[in-house]
């Protein structure tokens, strides 16, 4: 083995990474123009500037993180480097599509007008991505590492996991057939028919039973064909500017949720870490960072951000490959128009069960790596993402039925809603300062407890987590309910333990 020119651009097991990344990325990607499309963006705004922008970012960052997997596995000698996976932030595009263009268009009936709005709107989420590289270690260094890893696994097995389930048992006999082909084949370690990667085989046999049960429509095969023609993207700087003008209502959403993808960068950084990779933390957070900035110059407004799931792709075999491979993959297939025609041959449904896999291991990784002593601390750092998830999906379920929001009569019939949503607010960060308190506070470490404590009460009180905009006096009983806490376990620290008696003889 030549471990001074380190791990191979391609091995086999990068083609069940490949199949699962690409899957996800272009899963996301699909998922993000759409929405514009729904909103009423034209066509030929979506699908000749917005679609090759957005492949730009997307392709280049799967071929930068590539590139720093294989300088990592030069340094260190590792040829078994996985390179991290890294995509369209999900959250993002749902906000930006509907709480920025949508408004805006709504506002002035203009779509340019809306479109330059995105832009500029991506260019501050760029902007303090790219500020959060520089501060990522050193919010590595005071923050526990089950902290991290425990809000990560929350998100895993919410946001990443529970939709593609739930999916998975509205077709089962699609869905959960290709389930237990991934499971005899990652957990088990069983090899499928004639070596075929368990991920392959498991959509292989999916899209099959998919086309010859009637459940595959042919007719989205010929219609995908019609946004075929070649595309490249154009310069929207100036355009971009003048989106600023309009930016301004905004920026308290755009703030904190710049600050979460920063933050769920590091984290997954932190899992890799955790599984022996060490990556340089600003230089492969400067990546999402800058090229976002560089999507809303070039006309995309959706944010890219490292994705989770390193330590599930590493256990299916994946290195390098599968990262600069999918990367490739997404730029032809946006610069041909070739996107919708990928998806249109294969079921959805098929590729699912390889996010529940992803969900599976990162949650099962946070455990694994933490002491046994901080195992309650890190469930409790679950707790903000389970609720975000619950909130995102009851207040879409009262948008679509049209129905008034009702705190208290919600409260009455055991949906607590208010506190789900103050607890969710900033979830991600939340999940982290929670357990790192109660990492404190099982270490002894009441004075560090307290601080942090006083900490999340000041960044509740200025809206930066739990609640919903940042302002001053943003969720004032909130932050009153952290300094009681604070209160408590300033006390604590100076109050002596009584010595236990003497067993009697």
């Amino acid at each position: 083995m030549n471990y001074k020119s380190g791990a191979k651009w391609w091995v086999k097991g990068d083609l069940n990474g490949f199949f699962g990344l690409f899957s996800n990325v272009l899963t996301n990607f699909l998922a993000a123009i759409g929405l514009l499309l729904v909103i009423g963006m034209p066509n030929n705004v979506v699908f000749q500037n917005v679609v090759p922008a957005t492949a730009i970012i997307v392709g280049l960052g799967g071929i930068l993180l590539a590139l720093q997997a294989k300088r990592l596995s030069i340094k260190t000698g590792n040829l078994d480097v996985t390179a991290m996976p890294y995509g369209l932030s999900v959250p993002h595009y749902f906000a930006v599509a509907f709480g920025v263009i949508g408004v805006v268009y709504g506002a002035t009936q203009d779509w340019t007008i809306a479109f330059a709005t995105g832009l500029a709107w991506n260019m501050v989420q760029g902007v303090i991505m790219t500020i959060g590289a520089f501060v990522g270690p050193w919010i590595n260094k005071y923050i526990p590492r089950s902290a991290m890893l425990g809000a990560l696994a929350g998100l895993a097995i919410t946001y990443i996991s529970m939709n593609p389930i739930g999916a998975m048992f509205t077709t089962p006999y699609i869905g959960l057939l290709s389930f237990a082909i991934i499971l005899v084949g990652w957990l088990a370690l069983k090899k499928m028919p004639f070596n075929i990667p368990a991920g392959a085989f498991a959509i292989m046999v999916g899209t099959l039973l998919a086309w010859a049960t009637g459940y595959m429509d042919a007719s989205r095969v010929t219609d995908s064909l019609s946004n075929f023609g070649f595309a490249l993207p154009g310069y929207f700087g100036n355009l971009m500017l003048t989106g600023f003008a309009t930016i301004a209502p905004f920026l308290p959403a755009a703030i904190p949720l710049a600050i979460y993808d920063f933050l769920e960068s590091l984290d997954n950084l932190e899992s890799a870490a955790a599984s022996g990779e060490h990556y340089n933390i600003t230089r492969a957070m400067l990546i999402p960072g800058v090229l976002t900035m560089t999507g809303a110059v070039l006309g995309s407004p959706f944010p890219t951000i490292i994705y989770i799931g390193h330590p599930g792709w590493k256990s299916t075999g994946a290195r390098i490959g599968y990262s600069w491979v999918t990367g490739v993959a997404i730029l032809v297939l946006a610069f041909t128009g070739l996107m919708q025609f990928i998806l249109s041959l294969i079921p959805l449904v098929a590729l699912l069960p390889i996010l529940v896999y992803i969900g599976l291991v990162i949650t099962a990784q946070a455990f694994a790596v933490t002491e046994k002593r901080h195992m309650p601390a890190v469930a409790l750092s679950f707790l903000p993402l389970i609720a975000g998830f619950t909130v995102l999906k009851i207040n879409s379920a009262i948008g679509a039925l049209g129905a008034v929001k009702d705190y208290a009569i919600l409260e009455a019939n055991g949906v607590p809603l208010l506190g789900w949503e103050r607890l969710a607010g900033g979830d991600i960060l939340v999940g982290m300062l929670i357990c790192a308190i109660a990492i404190f506070v099982i270490d002894r470490q009441f004075l560090r407890a307290a601080t942090y404590s006083i900490i999340t009460a000041v960044l509740a009180y200025f809206g930066f987590v739990h609640a919903v905009e940042i302002k001053v006096g943003s969720a004032p009983e909130v932050a009153l309910g952290y300094v009681m806490m604070a209160l408590v376990f300033f006390v604590m620290n100076f109050m002596k333990d009584k010595p236990e008696k003497e067993p009697s003889v």
